[in-house]
C-alpha cells in the first residue's frame, strides 16, 4: 500500500488519496480514502474506489443502477491493477457484488408473499404478484428492512 499510493498519487492527480476507516469515494471532494494496511483485499478496495471515480460515478437513481455501478467500478479496478501488476482475485469481486446482489433480493422481497418486486421510486418496492407495496431504507449500509405502505 504504502507503495502504490504515491504511483497513484502521482498518476491521478485529479484526485485526493488519503487513509481513513472505510474505503470510499466522495464526488464532491474528489476524495478516495483507503484503509492503509498491508491486505491484499484493502488494496483491492482501494482501486475500486478509484475505478468508482475514474467511471465518475457520482450518484444512483435505482438498487440496480447502484449495481451496474459497483460492477463498472470493479472492471475499471481491474483495468488499473494491470499497470501496477496486481491482481485483483475474481472470486473476491463476485462476493463483493454478491452482498449487493443478496441486499437487493431481500429489499425487493414482498413482505406479504415473498414474490418479488420492482422498484417504483428510490425507497419503494411494489408486488405485482399480491399489490402489496413496501418503503425500503435508502441507506445501503444497513439491513434491509421493508414496510408495507398503507393502501387506502
Amino acid at each position: 500500500m504504502e507503495k502504490l499510493v504515491p504511483k497513484l498519487q502521482a498518476t491521478f492527480t485529479q484526485f485526493i488519496f488519503m487513509p481513513g476507516r472505510r474505503a470510499s469515494w466522495s464526488p464532491e471532494l474528489k476524495r478516495i480514502t483507503y484503509i492503509n494496511t498491508p491486505e491484499d483485499t484493502s488494496l483491492w478496495a482501494l482501486l475500486h474506489e478509484l475505478g468508482h471515480a475514474l467511471a465518475g460515478h457520482t450518484t444512483y437513481d435505482s438498487d440496480i443502477a447502484l449495481i451496474r455501478k459497483e460492477t463498472e467500478a470493479w472492471h475499471k479496478a481491474t483495468e488499473v491493477s494491470l499497470h501496477y501488476n496486481i491482481t485483483i482475485n475474481e472470486e473476491h469481486i463476485q462476493q463483493c457484488l454478491d452482498t449487493y446482489r443478496d441486499w437487493l433480493y431481500k429489499r425487493s422481497t414482498c413482505p406479504v408473499c415473498e414474490g418479488h418486486g420492482i422498484q417504483t421510486a428510490q425507497s419503494a418496492y411494489g408486488c405485482y404478484n399480491c399489490g402489496s407495496a413496501w418503503q425500503v431504507s435508502a441507506e445501503r449500509f444497513c439491513r434491509p428492512y421493508r414496510a408495507l405502505s398503507v393502501l387506502h
